[in-house]
């Protein structure tokens, strides 16, 4: 079992899905990008107060695999993973329904950081993220 550092409950919206019943591929995305951001907040880190900063922390590539679908109403945890890589930050996240944990998506979104407008390492994120590395 991984060693998840955060994770997010959320339910499936109508509006979410397609003509098949089951979400969208599309907004996959904002379930990872929206539980990325509440373990941001969690940490007491501002995307807002960063930029003021000259910092800026952009996803850089995106990878999903699709294993079972969710449908209107599905509730589901989103659990959260991190790796440092170089200046790379490398959130694994998985998503599964609720009750039975099934699982429906595992991404990897890496997340560089702009200073100033130059890619570099972010000593700010690094020493806020350093207890929640994986090895």
């Amino acid at each position: 079992m991984a060693n998840y550092i955060y994770e997010l409950k959320d339910k499936v919206r109508d509006y979410e899905c397609d003509l098949q019943g089951i979400v969208n591929n599309a907004n996959y995305q904002h379930y990872l990008e929206h539980a990325r951001h509440e373990f941001l907040l969690s940490k007491n880190i501002s995307f807002a107060e960063l930029h003021d900063k000259g910092t800026d922390a952009v996803v850089a590539r995106l990878t999903m695999q699709f294993k079972v679908p969710l449908k209107s109403g599905d509730e589901y945890v989103t659990r959260i993973r991190i790796k440092k890589d170089g200046i790379k930050y490398k959130f694994l996240q998985d998503i599964f329904r609720l009750p039975d944990e099934k699982l429906c998506i595992r991404a990897e979104v890496d997340s560089v950081c702009l200073v100033n407008g130059r890619l570099s390492d972010c000593e700010e994120l690094n020493e806020k993220f350093a207890p929640f590395f994986e090895e």
